[in-house]
């Protein structure tokens, strides 16, 4: 398939109740069933980690970090890890917890709106986008990062 400059490539999860549009270039892998390793003194969102290719790689429940609600406790959780946007030698992968499959989207930019029906927008969230007649929520992935980061640092 040739790539189309006017469309951006993403990846879509489902978060609680709401859908989460990832930019396609910082999914580094998507896996089901993983064994999750608690985090003793670390918030609810921060699910505890994962061993990936030698990394230990936090584990974020972003639909309890957004307050979008509780993940549906489903036995064949997916785990989508996603490389690091900010630089931190602390936290160079970050994976979140998605109840469905990730779906591969081509989104013309164009019709890529923003949203602006709410005044605030929930914790993790850096824009709400309609997509045609579905709506998303493009997530703070370097915010997301440093709540991590500093959730670590008080956890250890």
């Amino acid at each position: 398939m040739a790539y189309n400059k006017d469309e951006i490539r993403g990846v879509m999860i489902q978060v609680g109740q709401e859908r989460l549009l990832l930019p396609n270039a910082t999914v580094a892998e998507v896996m089901a069933r993983v064994p999750v390793e608690p985090i003793a003194g670390a918030p609810d969102w921060l699910a505890g980690q994962i061993d990936w290719h030698g990394w230990t790689v936090p584990l974020v429940a972003f639909s309890r970090l957004a307050g979008l609600g509780q993940e549906a406790a489903a036995r064949n959780n997916r785990v989508v890890v996603l490389k690091g946007m900010g630089g931190d030698e602390a936290v160079p992968y970050l994976a979140l917890q998605t109840a469905s499959f990730p779906q591969l989207v081509s989104v013309p930019r164009d019709s890529l709106l923003a949203d602006a029906s709410e005044e605030e927008l929930p914790r993790g969230v850096q824009m709400r986008v309609l997509l045609g007649d579905l709506g998303a929520l493009l997530p703070d992935l370097e915010g997301v990062e440093r709540l991590v980061a500093e959730a670590l640092a008080a956890a250890a």
